[in-house]
């Protein structure tokens, strides 16, 4: 399709041609270089570009692909995930994937399914060789060249001997109807036979046009996979019995790819002329080559969820709904061991949660008593993420992907409101919501809407009122140059011609006043906690430097400093910005550097090691959480190791610094949480995951604070509550 008028014209020196297809997370385009060589060109989406998890991700997709080198993979040609948005340039191949080949034209026989099976375990051979899983082998990843298959879509793979996944224990990660039983109930366990098992499902697929685990709800698919026999009913022998040796439970009993090549040489025989009943494919059916292909999107009908009371049924997902884990020796390093032993530390470190109060658990699907009674005929793009919560005096405000914004009192965990989109969603379009923040008794939203899957995207801001979720103002937005931003009491939008933005008064929507964007520059929010800074950098591609444009927030006057790019602003520290600068080609920092935001004028203090993870700043020390989970506490005046400290929350969303009681938590996707002594790291307390499954773990809201106890939400769609002096009290339905 055309290229539209917010797309770029060129990415990274490759002249983009046309609009191949886009997702929750980017969007792909058929580019042509210099050299007239053509390129499949994905570039994410400006929301996540400044999402460092998301850039851990993307560089790790990066490196899985360029590791892979064979004739039924496509590599990769070109990429900067350090640009401001960043790009991966792949080869372009022609052809449909496999699973709209089998939509539009049905299963596969002959001579077209023997192509397949035989270029998938090249490919796979290919992969393995070069130490990758891929681990989400499924017919959206399988384009259909001329030539044979592509293998695509690295987003989730990992070195098969990385343990140290971007995954939370126990939580699922893939799409069940293609995933192995050991990606079920220990991801850590995955090697080559997953996919193995996952390429066995693919042909059952291919052959039949089903799956063989088909199932109503993932749940019920996950739990086949795990226990049940696969249905194999439609697929012939002698390939039937190949099959049913790929899809064994046991990773040691299924055959390796190099000895499947010869199996399929005689289970499917080359035939003489090609099977009438299939289509061929054609050189012009132009297809994504996508890492990361679009979810199928979902409609929120209501969540089908386990039963508790089959939990011996589905035990491979179902791991606890709560678990107190008062942590051990070991789990720490010896400098963060010291302090009181936690088990007796008792009421007097915590602040009192309110009279009353219990703790609740609810989801985003409970019936409201105001606005839009049920969560239903609200389509999202997938299940990529988890409700985006924040609390503001007594209530919790949510919104989310296909989940409209709603407010919970924070005391019960009862739905007050749930207020529609514009326009309606009740089985209309397609909608992301993500809440701006909370300020003056009014919830500010951005929401993304698309009357069609594939359409053009429509930003806007509304502004809903705490108390009864009535809409207040509502405003479209041009996105082009820079997304939308709350900071302290002022909405900052851009404007009608994408060029300047405009401050608004939270409650009114009242214009403060308008400053000019940088021509030509795309601009991300920086938070700081003061003044909003905008970090901008020309077109798509890394620059060397950065223009930092600081905007006053009485009048909008700017303050202009060029920077170095190699640093990230992640906050101030004693009237300076806290920039920490990058290791070239990794995801590690080496050095903080405090910034005069007038002068531009800053002094540096390299770090005692390069630490790695996401980094939350406060009160003179930077935090470090790795996605394996582990903590470690740096000083900013002389960027020395304070403390180090393990946990079992993989992946976390960032920290959550309590200043009123020393603590630190983090929290997973999946709804596992730690808290950790602030100043020395010591462990407090830990519990088990309450999500039954993680689809993209490390992207949630984190744990929130209200009036002593804890706010969770998790991806399942799931808010709780802990009190963190007595973490494994069970939780109320709200």
């Amino acid at each position: 399709m055309p290229l539209r008028k917010d797309d770029p014209k060129s990415v990274g020196g490759y002249k983009l041609l046309d609009r191949l297809g886009a997702g929750g997370m980017g969007a792909v385009y058929r580019g042509r270089s210099r050299s007239g060589r053509e390129v499949a060109v994905k570039v994410v989406h400006a929301q996540y570009a400044e999402d460092p998890v998301f850039r851990t991700r993307f560089r790790q997709e990066i490196e899985a692909v360029r590791k892979v080198s064979g004739a039924f993979t496509a590599p990769v040609v070109d990429a900067d995930p350090e640009a401001v948005r960043p790009w991966m340039a792949t080869q372009y191949v022609p052809g449909p994937s496999l699973a709209d080949r089998i939509r539009e034209s049905g299963p596969l026989k002959g001579a077209e399914l023997r192509r397949l099976a035989l270029g998938l375990v090249e490919a796979l051979r290919d992969i393995h060789r070069a130490g990758v899983v891929h681990r989400d082998l499924k017919p959206a990843n399988v384009l259909m060249a001329d030539d044979g298959p592509r293998v695509i879509d690295f987003g989730i793979s990992r070195a098969a001997e990385n343990h140290n996944t971007l995954t939370e224990t126990g939580q699922m990660i893939g799409t069940p109807p293609f995933m192995s039983p050991e990606q079920l109930t220990d991801a850590r366990t995955v090697g080559p036979a997953s996919d193995v098992f996952s390429l066995g499902a693919l042909l059952v697929f291919a052959a039949t046009g089903r799956g063989p685990f088909d199932a109503d709800s993932p749940y019920l698919t996950a739990y086949q996979v795990v226990h049940d026999a696969p249905v194999l009913d439609g697929v012939a022998q002698p390939l039937r019995t190949v099959l049913e040796r790929c899809l064994a439970k046991e990773p040691a009993d299924r055959p390796e790819p190099g000895a499947l090549a010869g199996e399929f040489v005689t289970a499917l025989p080359e035939s003489g002329d090609e099977d009438q009943s299939t289509v061929p494919l054609r050189a012009d059916a132009m297809a994504v080559v996508r890492t990361r292909p679009a979810m199928s999107p979902v409609r929120r009908r209501g969540r089908i969820r386990p039963l508790w009371t089959t939990a011996g049924t589905v035990g491979a997902l179902a791991l606890g709904l709560t678990g107190y884990l008062l942590l051990g020796p070991g789990l720490a390093d010896d400098d963060s061991r010291t302090g009181a032993n936690p088990a007796t530390s008792g009421r007097s470190r915590w602040t009192a949660v309110p009279t009353g109060w219990r703790p609740w658990q609810t989801t985003v699907d409970a019936t409201a008593a105001h606005g839009v009674k049920q969560q239903t005929d609200v389509a999202g793009y997938g299940l990529e993420h988890t409700p985006d919560c924040v609390v503001y005096e007594g209530g919790v405000h949510c919104a989310g992907d296909g989940i409209l914004p709603m407010r919970i009192d924070a005391l019960t965990g009862r739905t007050v409101w749930r207020a529609d989109g514009v326009p309606s969603a009740a089985g209309n379009g397609w909608y992301t919501f993500s809440v701006l923040g909370v300020v003056d008794d009014t919830m500010v939203v951005q929401q993304e809407y698309r009357a069609e899957r594939e359409g053009d995207a429509e930003f806007s801001v509304a502004a809903l009122d705490t108390e009864t979720g009535k809409r207040l103002w509502h405003r479209r937005l041009d996105t082009r140059q820079v997304g939308p931003h709350l900071s302290g009491d002022l909405v900052i939008l851009p404007d009608g011609s994408g060029r300047s933005v405009v401050a608004l008064s939270p409650r009114t929507g009242t214009e403060r006043w308008t400053a000019p964007l940088p021509a030509g520059q795309y601009c991300d929010w920086a938070d700081t906690g003061e003044d909003p800074y905008l970090m901008c950098a020309p077109d798509m591609m890394a620059s060397k430097d950065m223009l930092l444009l600081g905007l006053d927030r009485s009048d909008g006057a700017a303050r202009r400093l060029t920077l170095p790019r190699r640093g990230t602003l992640v906050g101030t520290y004693e009237g300076r910005l806290l920039f920490l600068d990058r290791v070239a080609g990794k995801d590690a920092f080496s050095r903080i550097r405090l910034v005069d935001p007038d002068t531009g004028r800053g002094t540096s203090t390299e770090l005692a090691e390069e630490f790695e993870g996401d980094v939350t700043p406060a009160g003179g020390t930077l935090w470090f959480a790795t996605s394996s989970g582990q903590v470690t506490g740096v000083s900013v005046r002389t960027g020395e190791r304070l403390w180090r400290t393990r946990t079992g929350v993989e992946q976390p969303s960032g920290l959550t610094h309590d200043p009123g009681t020393r603590t630190l938590y983090l929290s997973s996707a999946g709804g596992r949480i730690a808290a950790l002594d602030a100043k020395k790291g010591t462990p407090l307390w830990e519990t088990l995951p309450r999500a039954q499954r993680a689809t993209n773990p490390g992207w949630s809201s984190g744990v929130l604070l209200h009036h002593g106890a804890l706010v969770v939400a998790t991806q399942d769609g799931d808010i709780f509550t802990v009190d963190p002096a007595h973490p494994d009290r069970k939780p109320v339905s709200g």
